[in-house]
């Protein structure tokens, strides 16, 4: 007899039983209760880090709307460290999954959309409402853009070197990196919201490359190394971001991200150089063009709903 049956003639009935996630594509759900304890753990390992990631974004926000800037950074540059997490545990134990795929995308909207927004507001736009409005909605709207663009642009054969765009948490860096390093958030000449062009500078650019189509490298042979040189490398890049971020955390993170976020334009102006002296290993290969992402999904017809009066749902038929 199962569990399920033993409760039910017991009159334990738990109160739970009657609910059952559904997919809506038909795909079959199994409830974690169904699992091991030791599968049931190696499945939620990853959203444990990403529900750290989450807490630690939303954390910052309630933080800088209290004026303490400096934690509420240092938060997002933990939010930082728990989305690398999330992914390397997913990997590393095979439980990658389209819900851990979505649950991430809408843990960095928090940590990566809008906590660094509101830290750019009340850290220096505060007293221009208008332009802090405006600034604000245009790095939320640009992250927002780019998890979902890379949500439905995930392909299989890609380059796993490069990210097309700006990663929302490499754009968040130059933000915090930025409060890090500096006192006042305001330099050189200028009255008004003139006074605001440092702010803006460090606000609008990192927004707008995490939507263009320039790729940034990945990195992901350090976070994973595969031979005894590479394990090298990285330990020794670790070390040195430590050591930096002890002595000196403010110019450390200034190098670290700034340097990051310049590696694309100057990997573009250099790829007919190192792709002579190097080889074509040395670049990004030409990416595959893919459908739109504008472009509504074809043969859902459970979502749209066909019309019975247009001729256009029959079978065979398409609009001209």
């Amino acid at each position: 007899m199962s569990s399920d049956a033993s409760d039910t003639s017991t009159g334990r009935r738990r109160i739970l039983d009657r609910w059952r996630l559904v997919s809506p594509t038909g795909a079959r759900v199994v409830s974690l209760r169904q699992l091991p304890k030791r599968e049931r753990a190696r499945l939620l390992a990853p959203s444990t880090f990403t529900t750290l990631n989450m807490v630690s974004g939303f954390s910052s926000v309630l933080l800088a709307f209290r004026g303490h800037f400096t934690l509420a950074a240092v938060l997002i540059a933990f939010s930082i460290v728990m989305d690398i997490a999330d992914g390397f545990v997913a990997r590393l134990v095979g439980a990658t999954s389209p819900f851990g795929l979505q649950l991430d995308s809408l843990a960095d909207l928090i940590s990566f959309g809008v906590a660094p927004a509101v830290l750019v507001h009340t850290w220096a736009l505060s007293d221009w409402p208008v332009l802090a409005w405006l600034v604000a909605f245009l790095w939320l709207s640009c992250a927002a853009f780019r998890l979902a663009r890379f949500n439905v642009t995930i392909d299989p054969a890609a380059d796993k070197r490069y990210f097309v765009g700006l990663p929302s948490p490499g754009a968040a860096s130059v933000v915090i990196a930025t409060i890090f390093a500096l006192d006042s958030p305001f330099f050189g000449p200028g009255t008004g919201p003139w006074q605001a062009w440092f702010p803006l500078l460090v606000s609008v650019v990192p927004a707008f490359l995490m939507v263009m189509t320039i790729r940034f490298r990945s990195f992901r042979n350090l976070l994973q190394p595969t031979t005894p040189g590479a394990r090298l490398t990285t330990g020794l890049v670790a070390a040195a971001i430590v050591i930096g971020l002890v002595v000196a955390p403010g110019l450390t993170g200034i190098v670290v991200a700034y340097g990051y976020v310049l590696t694309a334009p100057l990997g573009v102006l250099t790829a007919p150089v190192r792709e002579r002296l190097l080889g074509s290993e040395s670049v990004a290969p030409p990416r595959r063009r893919m459908q739109s992402v504008f472009l509504p999904i074809e043969g859902d017809d459970e979502l749209d709903g066909p019309d019975a009066d247009d001729p256009c749902d029959e079978p065979g038929t398409a609009p001209a």
